[in-house]
């Protein structure tokens, strides 16, 4: 079943919902906004606190399929009406709903975000985006046709180190830039064989409504939910789509970068079932005005990423000793902190990007530091400019905090559909964000193959890689 299709048997067509503009109600400025938050549990708990933590916020509605996520949810927001299905939900209570917050698992993203713009909501979705590259599309189409307010989580966009390297890289303090590398040694990806058997189905999960619109799979304790569905083709996006998002946002933004025009994906040879556990994907763009005459984008995953190379080394660095420090990183990825891991000048942070310019380079580590210029193999000290920058933009001063910092980038969405703020990472922006993601991602099903990015008619070179673009929707 296709989306279009979907939507019309989904809570609009099969329920008989008015497609009423209830989001007007959202531009007279100075009133309430009343959320539905699809997705409680994990990443959706830390949405609904920082949206909810908003002075001019009414929380509605809470929806998950795992009833523990529900019931703790709801203890916090009692007066809150709660939900299994996000389409009865929407068919209840859409005419009480301003925002849709959706934070469930990838596969679910745009099924879920795009019957609440059908309906005129506001949405806020995490990244990435969506699941396939002509969901992203869609979705971006759809908001734009009816000017809805959106944004995508990906909470460092409004974070004051990325928004300082962005003004430092179009300034020019480096340059042209003409190559950009940018690093995770998480593993989201699993190269073993799919599970045997069947587990039972706990009581507190639904899992047909799990699955949603992709593939139902037999229920198999610990493989699929709450967490490691981030590493099956069938429901995430694999690292590149969890880490990949946020490192490559601010690189991406800064360089004014649209879509690649060709993508090479070195991992091992696809087992279409899980993605895999080691990335090394290439891309080439075309010239913008703060590029070279192409940009080559280098991104690394997994244990021990980044591989070393001139580019990446920093003043004084020993080759032995970082290497030593990045596997004992590697080894504990999945289990980083929220506070911020401040490596030494001598070290590669365990995350992060480096610009590559005709007069420099820039480190920016991943996250809540401060970037770094390098000429000729010495830091130079930007001391002024940082200062100039962040009086020119009222950046404020650097907070260290995520707690603090974090709440930022979710006032700034429920501040634009009250009439008073605009968003900086509407669907216009994610959507391109997460399509070039997502072209990494099939790039990892043809290992060492260059794919050729027709931008504007949407599709590769190779056929045999158009396939993957989109997926058919499981009616549940």
């Amino acid at each position: 079943m296709n989306k279009r299709e979907f939507l019309k048997t989904s809570a609009i067509g099969a329920l008989g919902i008015i497609l009423a503009p209830s989001l007007l109600r959202a531009s007279l400025k100075g009133e309430r906004l009343r959320t539905a938050h699809i997705g409680v549990g994990n990443m959706g708990a830390a949405d609904l606190q920082a949206i909810s933590s908003h002075a001019s916020v009414d929380v509605v509605a809470l929806c998950d399929v795992d009833a523990r996520n529900l019931s703790a949810a709801h203890q916090l927001h009692p007066k809150a009406r709660v939900f299994s299905d996000y389409r009865v939900m929407m068919k209840e209570l859409g005419h009480e709903i301003d925002a849709v917050i959706v934070s469930t698992p990838d596969h679910t993203h745009a099924p879920a975000s795009m019957l609440a713009m059908q309906m005129n909501k506001a949405v806020y979705c995490q990244k990435p985006l969506t699941h396939y590259v002509s969901e992203s599309r869609e979705m971006n189409k759809l908001a734009t046709e009816k000017a809805l307010v959106t944004q995508m989580g990906i909470q460092v966009h409004s974070f004051y180190d990325y928004k300082l390297a962005t003004l430092l890289i179009q300034s020019g303090i480096i340059g042209k830039v003409h190559t950009v590398h940018a690093w995770s040694p998480k593993n989201h990806g699993y190269d073993g064989p799919p599970p045997q058997g069947e587990d039972p189905i706990p009581a507190y999960l639904d899992w047909n409504l799990w699955a949603g619109t992709s593939q139902k799979r037999p229920y198999k304790e610990g493989m699929y939910h709450p967490g490691t569905w981030r590493k099956l083709m069938d429901y995430g996006c694999g690292t590149l789509g969890d880490m990949g998002v946020h490192i490559f946002d601010t690189p991406y933004n800064a360089l004014q970068l649209d879509v690649p025009r060709t993508i090479t994906n070195e991992c091992r040879p696809a087992n279409g079932f899980g993605f895999p556990e080691h990335n090394k994907v290439t891309y080439e763009f075309p010239r913008t005005k703060y590029t070279a005459k192409t940009l080559k984008w280098i991104w690394y995953d997994g244990q021990g990423a980044p591989a070393l190379n001139e580019d990446l080394m920093l003043p004084g660095m020993d080759t032995q000793a970082n290497k030593k420090q990045q596997n004992t990183a590697a080894d504990s990825a999945g289990k980083v902190s929220l506070d911020p891991m401040i490596a030494g000048e001598h070290e590669l942070p365990e995350q992060g990007a480096m610009f590559v310019g005709s007069k420099g380079r820039l480190l920016l580590p991943h996250f809540m530091q401060l970037p770094k210029k390098i000429v000729k193999g010495k830091y130079v000290d930007i001391s002024e400019e940082i200062a100039k920058l962040t009086k020119e933009h009222n950046l404020g001063e650097p907070i260290r905090d995520y707690d603090t910092e974090g709440a930022k980038h979710y006032h700034e969405f429920v501040d634009a559909c009250l009439g008073k703020a605009k968003c900086s990472a509407s669907f216009d922006y994610a959507s391109r964000l997460t399509e070039t993601i997502l072209l990494g991602t099939i790039a990892g099903r043809f290992p060492g193959e260059t794919l050729h990015w027709d931008a504007e008619n949407a599709k590769f070179k190779e056929e045999k890689a158009n396939k993957f673009l989109t997926g058919d929707y499981r009616v549940f």
